[in-house]
């Protein structure tokens, strides 16, 4: 009788790559869902700097007599405040401070801030950054 030989994987071999497979999966899915979020939130980052132009362009143009305190939304060719919604952030400037909030739309992200903060209005206009998505590694 001849023998023959078996060929194929055992169940212990199939199992020990099943979990290390599912360790990989459970230490790559919190990074991609952090990855994910800092790709989402750097669109809010980029539509803060249609307000940080204009403040930038009125400084250098002498509008703001007051300082600091000139720099709000509605004056001096700054944007208006927006109404937040599900799919519209809100950018609020106060007295040189630029704040952008995510959109109400239920995610992570939802109510995460970001922060332009000028440090004078005589150009060149020197910028601090901060808000809530330093917290979250947003930003």
């Amino acid at each position: 009788m001849s023998k023959m030989k078996r060929q194929g994987f055992t169940l212990i071999k199939l199992m020990i790559v099943t979990a290390i497979i599912g360790i990989l999966v459970s230490v790559a899915l919190p990074a991609y869902d952090l990855y994910r979020n800092r790709s989402r939130f750097a669109e809010a980052i980029l539509a803060i700097g249609q307000h940080r132009a204009t403040i930038i362009v009125q400084a250098h143009s002498d509008r703001f007599i007051g300082g600091l305190t000139d720099v709000d939304s509605g004056s001096n060719g700054i944007p208006p405040v927006q109404t937040q919604t599900a799919t519209i952030y809100v950018i609020v400037v106060t007295d040189g401070v630029i704040t952008i909030t995510w959109m109400a739309d239920g995610t992570d992200l939802a109510g995460t801030t970001y922060t332009l903060v000028a440090q004078g209005v005589t150009p060149p206009i020197q910028w601090v950054s901060g808000g809530s998505c330093k917290n979250g590694g947003y930003c």
